[in-house]
């Protein structure tokens, strides 16, 4: 408990178990310097939630509710009384809550460890019709189709309803077409079953897919093109070669004819 004094002779003290003496002198443990205080003017003995005036020889007033009191007098929290005129409250200290220290966060370690999820190997993009611009991972057999419960469902109606399914294999995509009634094309060759590489095209009907290898560069098609100027040139440097020869020839043949004639 704690002892407050309302009209500020002296700040709030807290009280200890056992004597604890008020008074003018040096000694006391709350020393007051009022009118009428004596040098060991009273005690307050604290035991567990009370306080018990004890008077002493010093016969110093301690009034209650303005009525003095004997020596013995019993105090309660909230108990106001004074001490020679000196306003006092007897206030019961509230145990400051127990602070819980939060626990770490567990961590599971039952041994097993969390895969970070891979990126799909293979993707099909949309560049045509009603697939444009999406993507498509290819993890498993994927089935395509006009039909809503199809891997990847096409609003078409020149797509048939299972039209064509693709599997992963480790060169690329295998594609098979399940009795389409518009065909199943890579690269523009019709096809019942086939392998669709990085860079290639599906094509069904009108919607066109490109397969993508995520890490991969798609092939350039025109890399092994045969060049459209190297023969023309080839054929200009054969004709000039040619009209050299001539020429040269022409002139030896009137060279020899000029000698001939000269004998």
């Amino acid at each position: 408990m704690k002892l407050i004094f309302p009209n500020g002779e002296h700040g709030a003290v807290l009280l200890s178990a056992g004597r604890n003496r008020l008074g003018s002198s040096e000694q006391a443990l709350i020393r007051l310097q009022s009118a009428g205080i004596q040098p060991e003017h009273c005690e307050l003995e604290l035991a567990g939630s009370t306080a018990t005036v004890r008077l002493g020889s010093s016969h110093g007033v301690v009034t209650a509710n303005g009525q003095p009191v004997a020596d013995g007098h019993v105090l309660h929290p909230g108990d106001a009384f004074a001490v020679a005129g000196v306003a006092c409250r007897l206030v019961a200290v509230e145990r400051a809550a127990a602070v819980s220290t939060p626990k770490p966060a567990q961590i599971d370690d039952s041994g097993a460890t969390r895969v970070r999820a891979a990126l799909p190997k293979y993707v099909l993009r949309g560049v045509s019709g009603a697939t444009f611009g999406k993507t498509f991972p290819v993890v498993a057999p994927t089935v395509i189709g006009r039909q809503h419960d199809c891997d990847i469902a096409i609003a078409s109606e020149e797509i048939s309803r299972r039209h064509a399914q693709v599997k992963p294999t480790p060169d690329g995509l295998l594609v098979e077409d399940l009795g389409s009634s518009n065909g199943t094309y890579i690269n523009g060759s019709r096809v019942q079953s086939g392998l669709l590489k990085a860079g290639d095209e599906l094509r069904l009907d009108a919607v066109r897919f490109m397969l993508v290898v995520p890490g991969k560069e798609i092939p350039n098609t025109n890399a092994h093109a045969p060049s459209t100027t190297s023969a023309p040139a080839q054929v200009r440097q054969g004709n000039a070669g040619m009209i050299t020869g001539i020429i040269i020839a022409a002139l030896a043949i009137a060279a020899a004819t000029y000698w001939f004639a000269l004998r």
